[in-house]
């Protein structure tokens, strides 16, 4: 007889199993009552094989011998019937457990059990207290208690693939765990090759700081050695170091003075450039000064000769003035609204839009261009309307009122077909358009 077996046979069995409870009532079943299938995945499932040797040893009263399967197959009989064994058994799943068994407690359909085992065996860390909460829960029936043995085969049967892939990645990490372990040899070899060259460079580099530091000490001995010759020769001439420090001072004093008279030459020759451009200026000025009093005196005779022949030629006569300077135009319109004439302006495209410059040509009886103080647009239109309506029209370079005063007699003497027979000569720089 098998040792186990002996061992059981000494533990005391009931020949009867208990009945299996109904699935009424609140108390729980034990694992004496469960299918005569059930107790195999339970035991398997729900104890380490480590938990039960020790609980048979701790029946038996010494070590046993059996097998794991042997022992797992011994242990499965005898918890099909109520005994000691099976008490014992039932007592350590309560205490493994007892948190699963306090969750199921409160669960009072059978649904809400089977939606229980459904939710703790997908978690996968809970399966094995799932599983004995829900077999020995009071609404566990027969068809749940064979649904749970089901789902408990198949997944043992993926633990077992699971755990055969976990050997296969296990001696995949062991050969690479190899691997890494020669790499890793030969990286010591390699930290040791290095830490015995910076040990031989440290060597060098100690033994070339101890050479200079004996060059510098030989460099100090010489400092002092000149230092006290330097206080020798001080001792032998007296007043050595005043008389140096006055040499030095000479010759900074000689290169300022030389540096100031070079400043002094900049400046002198600066000032005769300014003297230079100040008598251009003022030769400037007196030259401007007389050219605007021959101008003034042109005028006032331009102005006092021919109030007539002006009059004559504005009389009932509007005038457009295209361009000009904006502080000129009261000028014109004063000149030209003495000699009898109505004044009309258009600035050329400055600020009035170049479209008003149709109708106000349209409404001029002559036209004044001042060709220096108006867009190109405006130009054109000018040009183009006159030659179209064929209307009087001069052209003037450089806007002013004397310059308007001579472009107002070029109309009348171009009207009257007398060239420079006029008072007035035709402005310098006006054209006229001819008709």
């Amino acid at each position: 007889m098998p040792p186990f077996q002996a061992a059981a046979t000494l533990t005391g069995t009931n020949p009867h199993p208990a009945q299996a409870m109904p699935p009424s009532g609140s108390r729980r079943r034990r694992i004496w009552e469960l299918s005569g299938h059930a107790q195999c995945p339970v035991i398997g499932v729900c104890l380490p094989i480590a938990m039960v040797r020790k609980l048979v040893d701790k029946q038996l009263g010494g070590k046993t011998v059996a097998s794991d399967y042997e022992l797992h197959c011994g242990v499965n009989a005898e918890c099909k019937l109520r005994n000691a064994m099976s008490e014992a058994v039932q007592k350590e799943l309560d205490r493994r457990y007892a948190i699963s068994l306090r969750h199921s407690q409160p669960l009072k359909t059978t649904e809400a059990l089977a939606e229980f085992w459904a939710r703790r065996s997908a978690a996968g860390d809970s399966v094995a207290g799932a599983l004995w909460a829900t077999l020995t829960h009071p609404r566990c029936d027969a068809m749940l208690e064979e649904q749970v043995l089901q789902d408990i085969h198949m997944l043992q049967h993926q633990n077992g693939a699971a755990d055969r892939a976990d050997l296969a990645r296990l001696q995949a990490l062991l050969d690479e765990n190899q691997v890494l372990s020669r790499e890793l040899d030969q990286a010591q070899q390699r930290c040791t090759r290095q830490a015995e060259q910076h040990a031989r460079k440290l060597d060098e580099l100690q033994a070339h700081l101890m050479q200079t530091r004996a060059e510098l000490i030989g460099r100090d001995t010489v400092i002092a050695d000149l230092w006290q010759e330097q206080r020798r020769f001080e001792a032998e001439v007296p007043a050595l170091r005043e008389r140096s420090e006055l040499a030095r001072q000479v010759a900074e004093q000689v290169e300022r003075i030389q540096d100031l008279e070079r400043a002094l030459l900049r400046s002198r020759h600066e000032a005769e450039r300014e003297r230079l451009r100040a008598h251009e200026a003022l030769q400037e000025l007196h030259r401007l000064q007389a050219q605007r009093d021959s101008d003034r005196a042109n005028v006032s005779a331009e102005l006092s000769d021919s109030p007539e022949t002006l009059a004559a030629a504005l009389l009932d006569r509007a005038v457009l003035c295209v361009g000009g300077r904006t502080g000129s135009v009261p000028v014109y319109r004063q000149m030209i609204e003495q000699g009898g004439g109505r004044f009309l302006h258009h600035d050329g495209g400055e600020e009035d839009s170049t479209t008003r410059l149709d109708s106000t040509l349209a409404a001029a009886d002559l036209v004044i261009c001042q060709t220096g103080c108006i867009s190109h647009d405006a130009y054109w239109r000018v040009k183009d309307h006159c030659k179209r309506t064929g209307k009087r029209c001069v052209f003037v370079d450089n806007p002013s009122s004397a310059g308007l005063r001579r472009a107002l007699f070029s109309l009348k003497a171009a009207e009257s077909g007398q060239d420079a027979i006029s008072p007035m000569a035709p402005a310098a720089g006006a054209r006229i358009l001819p008709t």
